[in-house]
């Protein structure tokens, strides 16, 4: 075995590296192991869609077990971990959840043994890994009040299914508490997944967080929602993207791409989006994507309404070509798991949404090492929880005959490494955290030269170099360095030299430099991003030089900018605008104003609130051109306010303020003097600059009287529901989300007798009866108190399409002689059969004369009925329908 020396050697290869040659950037690019990853030539992906002949799909856990299971996780011994939720998303009473853990020894589909593994409530998101069991889920305190939530560790060493004891936190505190306790986790902090790095990679929701601490005692905060990322052993917490609304999951394939589906925020514009991450990007929400869009990373797609959930990035050739290498994501609304076919571009991705499965609800997904995919389905469990509902199916190919997993856990060292070059990533990682487990440092060598290996896969490559890099951190610098000089692996290797801060000591920042001048732009953006993380102030004018494309235009005043439309070339000037305020070279900034990196510079210091910064402006205002002038003044305008510290005291709401740039501005010390200078500025122009000062003045909501505005009046947004205010407001309904709406009705006690009344008016009568003997339209509403809870309700008749009562499912029948009719089958012999349409029509109809009987997946009962009423007047058709039982 070869031991690697370090010392000697690392000392070696930097004398080597400065006596040979400087760094200078590649003119060559080598991107097409990478592009056919994606994208292998062959299959004509057009067509794609399920085969439901190439895959068993089968029960594998039912409700008795995995009641309301909000999230899984298989470990690559093919264990599978379900997160019971009792509480829901709204509910906010403990002891109501826990950690199933399932196994099927011998796989042959049918479950063997399980355990509750652990007491836990409102479980988010797990990662089994080894003998240790990661899970996010609320804290509450001896009150019964939810305290927060954390990131925890359990352990398993005895292996008998059960937690040894009490967690370990990893992470206190990464939720808002406020909201946590007045809503429930609906926006809270949720999925987890591990990416080949080793970090683990965190969904955060837009609640939030308020001082959430690692385990070395780092303090973080942070407005709205995004990604952080944490070590294993909870050290090192970061965010490492920002702007989403409300993720569930992250899907990472084996280059450290991540991919998220988030949900709708009910017509504020910000709908389900597909979006490829950036490390450092901003993505918007609520404050910038609107009207701000040119300092944003867009979405590659805006897909509509629904709420995503979990999400994996699938790479095992075992899988059908058809799926392979692509992020499966899960969308609760829409109840289907959706395939996202994603292609290189520039830096970034262009996608292709297609259908795959259908899933009632669906809420999580995951493989094991054997290629086996369990997938969880909340089915109708409703926003609290329901005891009677809930599953989890297994999935596989059909030619597919699952093989034990590798013993990680016996296998030695040497074993170990050669188990990175297995073709599924499950295996890959296990093998690798095994590794990292054993700090097994005495094979470094060994997993260097698998990165070297020009035979491998790439993926195969990437993985031993992000090996290498945990196991030595800053004394792995130098072969990571030699490693860069490949062009096919340098964007991989700078990734990896950059990545922890811990590790930067030896990094040479003249590598990064050369490579933001890369011919490949994935390395430049890899540079770019590391650049920030070393931040070295001799990076400044290389970062300067990273153009600005003419797409970079704020969108027309009142108009609403491309927020969900690719745009590649917008990729490398935002991250380096980021790098550059993370140096914050404040006086080179000022000085670039009279160069053509102007426009760059100009855009960072839209984010720097430093009087030095503002000073530099307005002295460079009399020097400048007027078209740089304008974009002085907007700077100034734009750094007027700053967002005020966040401490989680309020939310913003489903439906939060979007005019930006900030949520909650707040003076600094530099506001009066760039008051001082814009007002004397439109004093001293003519009539027809006024219209600028005063569009200035509204789109940066300065409230500086003297700019003027273009505005009648504009009334601010509410924050949060007030129900004494607006319960009896008519179409509050409409204008609510399902959330919001189901809260509401919640603390209102309603009328019965109103809502008899209400009950024909919006003609719920034309399809459904509530006494015996009358006869039978749609489903029976004369019991429905017993069978559904009040919650249940108004989800019915929010969202019919959610869970359509068994026996009425739409049907649609044509006739031989060319007719068609939409309804329930109400009643059906040998050789008739009736069919009610939405008016309350029956038809009788002779089934030999049917040629053709299909049944729709949506409900007769169109949504939207009660979106003119008031809260008030739901809440009393509620109790109306609750007291029929």
């Amino acid at each position: 075995m070869t031991q690697f020396k370090f010392s000697v050697f690392s000392l070696f290869v930097l004398i080597a590296l400065g006596s040979c040659s400087k760094f200078s950037p590649s003119k060559t690019v080598d991107l097409q192991e990478l592009t056919d990853f994606y994208h292998p030539a062959g299959p004509d992906f057009s067509q794609s869609g399920i085969d439901s002949t190439q895959f068993i799909i089968s029960n594998f856990a039912g409700p008795d077990l995995v009641p309301s299971p909000s999230c899984l996780a298989v470990a690559a011994t093919g264990e599978v971990f379900v997160g019971v939720d009792m509480i829901g998303s709204l509910g906010k009473t403990p002891g109501k959840g826990r950690i199933v853990r399932l196994v099927d020894q011998d796989q042959n589909g049918e479950m063997d043994s399980h355990t509750v593994f652990a007491e836990v409530d409102n479980p988010r998101g797990i990662i089994a890994m080894g003998d240790k069991v990661y899970v996010l889920h609320t804290v509450f305190g001896s009150d019964s009040l939810a305290y927060n939530m954390d990131l925890v560790v359990f352990e398993d060493k005895n292996g008998d299914g059960i937690a040894d004891g009490p967690s370990q936190p990893l992470i206190k505190n990464i939720s808002n508490q406020n909201s946590l306790r007045s809503r429930g986790t609906d926006h809270s902090t949720n999925g987890i997944r591990m990416g080949i790095d080793g970090w683990i990679y965190i969904a955060v929701g837009d609640f939030g967080f308020f001082e959430a601490e690692d385990r070395s005692g780092k303090k973080m905060t942070m407005l709205g929602g995004g990604i952080v990322r944490v070590r294993p052993d909870g050290t090192e917490m970061e965010v490492y993207a920002h702007g989403t609304r409300n993720i569930y999951d992250v899907a990472i394939d084996p280059f450290m791409n991540i991919f998220t589906r988030g949900n709708t925020n009910d017509g504020g514009g910000w709908n389900v989006r597909f979006i490829a991450y950036h490390q450092t990007g901003e993505y918007g929400y609520p404050s910038l994507f609107k009207n701000f869009t040119e300092e944003i990373l867009p979405a590659l797609v805006d897909v509509g309404g629904g709420s995503g959930t979990g999400s994996y990035f699938l790479d095992d050739p075992r899988w059908p070509v058809d799926y392979n290498h692509t992020p499966l994501m899960a969308d609760w609304g829409k109840s289907e798991l959706f395939v996202h076919r994603v292609n290189i571009e520039g830096p970034g991705f262009q996608q292709q949404e297609e259908h795959f499965l259908k899933l009632s609800q669906i809420t999580d997904l995951d493989l094991d090492a054997s290629g086996i995919l369990y997938l969880s389905a909340w089915d109708g469990a409703g926003y609290r929880g329901n005891p009677d509902k809930g599953y989890v199916i297994r999935m596989i190919p059909k030619d597919l005959s699952p093989e034990p997993s590798p013993n990680f856990k016996n296998a030695s060292p040497l074993e170990l490494v050669q188990l990175l070059k297995t073709s599924n990533a499950v295996t890959r990682l296990a093998a690798q955290q095994e590794l990292l487990h054993r700090e097994a440092k005495e094979v470094s060598a060994e997993v260097l030269h698998l990165a070297e290996d020009r035979s491998l896969p790439l993926q195969n490559r990437v993985a031993a170099v992000y090996t290498f890099a945990q196991l030595t951190c800053a004394d792995g610098v130098p072969a990571l360095v030699k490693l860069s000089r490949e062009d096919k692996m340098r964007e991989f290797a700078l990734r990896a030299l950059a990545d922890r801060k811990s590790c930067l000591a030896q990094v040479p920042v003249e590598a990064f430099i050369a490579a933001t001048q890369d011919a490949n732009p994935r390395v430049q953006a890899a540079a770019i991003v590391g650049l920030g993380r070393i931040g070295d102030p001799k990076a400044t004018q290389s970062l300067l030089k990273i153009k600005v494309p003419e797409s970079f235009q704020s969108p027309a005043y009142q108009t609403e900018g491309p927020h969900a439309t690719p745009n590649s070339e917008i990729i490398l000037p935002h991250l380096a605008v980021k790098a550059l305020v993370e140096i914050n070279p404040v006086e080179e900034l000022i000085e670039a104003i009279g160069t053509e990196q102007a426009k760059l510079a100009l855009w960072a210091l839209r984010y720097i609130h430093d009087v030095k910064a503002v000073d530099g402006l307005i002295a460079a205002f009399p020097k400048s051109n007027p078209e740089t002038q304008k974009d002085i003044l907007f700077t100034l305008a734009r750094t007027f306010q700053r967002e005020a510290p966040y401490d989680a005291s309020w939310w913003w709401g489903t439906r939060p303020d979007t005019h930006g740039p900030y949520y909650k501005g707040e003076e600094w010390e530099g506001s009066a003097k760039i008051k001082e200078f814009l007002v004397a500025q439109q004093s001293h122009q003519g009539a027809e600059f006024q219209s600028f000062f005063a569009e200035l003045n509204d789109r940066n909501r300065l409230g500086i009287g003297e700019l003027g505005t273009t505005l009648l009046a504009e009334g601010e947004e509410e924050e949060k529901v007030d129900l004494e205010s607006i319960k009896n407001k008519k179409g509050q309904v409409g204008n609510s989300s399902i959330e919001d709406v189901i809260l509401g009705v919640a603390e209102i006690k309603g009328d019965p007798v109103k809502g008899k009344a209400l009950f024909v008016s919006q003609g719920c009568l034309a399809c459904h009866t509530v006494e015996k003997g009358q006869p039978m339209k749609g489903p029976f509403m004369g019991q429905i108190g017993s069978i559904m809870s009040r919650d249940q309700i108004v989800e019915s008749i929010l969202k019919p399409n959610a869970s359509i009562s068994q026996g009425f499912a739409t049907v649609l029948l044509e006739t031989k002689d060319g007719k068609s009719f939409t309804g329930f089958v109400t009643a059906e012999s040998a050789d008739k059969l009736t069919i009610r349409d939405i008016g309350g029509t029956a038809t009788n109809l002779v089934k030999s004369n049917i040629k053709s009987r299909k049944q729709l997946e949506t409900s007769m009962m169109p949504a939207g009925l009660a979106n003119s009423l008031s809260f008030e007047e739901l809440a009393s058709l509620v109790s109306y329908l609750q007291q029929q039982k």
